[in-house]
């Protein structure tokens, strides 16, 4: 008897304009539909689709290339978001 992977529940286009400027490995994996152990080996072998920062042991994805990956255009500036947040 196999066992399924359990699924991967993908981020909403809402919660990608919500994301800091770098994320971990586990979230870009996510965001994209793939597992975290797949993203991971993506990153080992220079193969993930999106720039990847190495900072001492860990990795952090930059997250305007993983919105450029899916397409996702930079979010709009309104009345009441702050400055900052304008892309």
């Amino acid at each position: 008897m196999t066992q399924d992977a359990p699924a991967v529940k993908a981020l909403t286009v809402r919660e990608l304009l919500d994301l800091p400027a770098v994320v971990d490995v586990e979230t870009a994996s996510r965001a994209l539909g793939i597992s975290r152990s797949h993203g991971y080996n993506l990153v080992r072998t220079d193969q993930f689709p999106c720039r990847v920062l190495r900072a001492g042991r860990s990795f952090r994805v930059v997250t305007s290339d993983l919105r450029r990956v899916l397409g996702i255009g930079p979010q709009p500036a309104t009345d009441d978001a702050p400055a900052a947040a304008a892309y």
